[in-house]
């Protein structure tokens, strides 16, 4: 599986690996303990099987929009196999008409969570199989409750199968 995503600029990355630390020190589950190369914060606008050869000029247009402001807002938990903690990302008008142009550009990608209508604009701070309670709302960060304005800057793609990235911008 391949994804796309867009990087936010050296501040904004800076600030959520702080977050991200600040959760290690207090023992809450943390992206700070995923220690790959290729772990970086990152919103991810869609994923596919393949970025085929004759879209990637169509896919070079539309992230040619970037750089995109970038504002967090608050915190969202995901449920699944595994709880998520996680910066909300607010779905500019700009920022979410680029996410449906990618979801467009690769069709059959299948999954339903990135359909513009589903999709929900984040930065991943932490996962557990232990639930929400993970992360309990009074040791939080105090970044975590204060607005904050980047930039989108980049964009690359992941690719799950060999564990590399490509840039994309």
């Amino acid at each position: 599986m391949r994804t796309v995503e867009l990087l936010p600029d050296e501040a904004t990355e800076a600030r959520v690996r702080r977050v991200w630390g600040r959760l290690a020190e207090t023992g809450m589950p943390s992206l700070a303990a995923h220690r790959h190369a290729t772990n970086r914060p990152h919103l991810t606008l869609t994923t596919a099987s393949e970025l085929p050869w004759d879209v990637r000029p169509a896919l070079a247009g539309a992230l040619s929009a970037l750089p995109l402001p970038l504002r967090l807002e608050g915190t969202l938990h995901f449920e699944g196999r595994t709880s998520v903690l996680a910066w909300r990302v607010v779905a500019e008008t700009e920022l979410a008409t680029l996410q449906r142009r990618v979801w467009e550009l690769l069709p059959g990608a299948g999954n339903p969570l990135f359909e513009p209508a589903n999709w929900v604009p984040h930065l991943s701070l932490g996962r557990s199989r232990s639930g929400p309670d993970s992360w309990p709302a009074e040791l939080l960060p105090a970044e975590l409750s204060e607005p904050w304005e980047g930039r989108f800057a980049t964009a690359r793609s992941y690719d799950t199968g060999s564990r590399t990235v490509e840039p994309l911008t």
